[in-house]
């Protein structure tokens, strides 16, 4: 199974501090958001590599990062040539991009590289095992605010996804999506031809509604929370609350 890392964004909440340096490398204590996602993600025996997928203008300080990184397993940076945020190339473009650049043909582990988890992703690897069917990740969100700027599930008895939607404005469950996938090596296919039958492009979520629509997915509800580091004030929680 390959890690692959989403990373190619601009940040542009977080102003400044983001304007030349990638969010996820930003520190928090003794180690990045990135580097403490890896340190639980390196440890899953499945895993047989990391694939991180940014752009041009961050891409040197990706490398600078992994030279100085002491995982288990190989890194692998991918340049996906971009500049600015205007010209970004989306995050499922990103993903296709490293699929089809590294010919890659394994099941996935597919993260977004922007939050601080109290959990392993070992639980999710296992139960996308048991399941043997691509999976997402779901969390139960009270807030309808919340869920009307989410994708959200509709789940039946086993957990398998029976409907999802993007940002509803009546959200037919609590269930929220965060950005945290599995898509196996059977379903590899329907995501290179994706956005070729309508897919949206930007948000990872899109692909999940893309894969739900065309193959069977199940959800796990993670075990534990969360922190999503979003904006300036998050970044700044994060490094009081998580920083020692």
């Amino acid at each position: 199974m390959k890690n692959i890392v989403i990373a190619a964004g601009y940040a542009t909440r977080l102003g400044e501090l983001t304007k030349n340096f990638p969010k996820p490398l930003l520190q928090i204590g003794q180690s990045s958001i990135l580097g403490r996602m890896l340190d639980d993600i390196d440890r899953i025996p499945d895993i047989d590599e990391h694939i991180v997928i940014t752009n041009h203008k961050f891409a040197h300080h990706f490398e600078e990062w992994k030279r100085g990184t002491h995982y288990t397993k190989p890194i692998t940076i991918v340049d996906d040539g971009t500049e600015t945020n205007e010209t970004r190339l989306g995050a499922v473009c990103d993903l296709l991009f490293a699929m089809q650049k590294l010919q890659i043909d394994d099941d996935l582990l597919v993260v977004a590289a922007d939050n601080i988890l109290f959990f392993s992703f070992q639980e999710f690897v296992d139960f996308a095992k048991q399941k043997g069917t691509s999976c997402i990740m779901c969390h139960e969100q009270p807030s309808v605010e919340k869920l009307q700027r989410t994708g959200v599930v509709v789940l039946d008895e086993q957990n398998r996804v029976l409907n999802m939607e993007e940002k509803p404005q009546v959200p037919k469950s609590h269930w929220a999506v965060p950005p945290f996938y599995i898509y196996r090596k059977a379903d590899l296919d329907l995501v290179r031809h994706s956005v070729e039958n309508g897919c949206g492009k930007d948000a990872p979520g899109n692909l999940a509604h893309y894969m739900v629509d065309h193959t069977t997915v199940h959800a796990w509800p993670m075990s534990a929370g969360r922190f999503d580091i979003g904006s300036l004030d998050t970044y700044k929680e994060a490094c009081e609350r998580f920083g020692n």
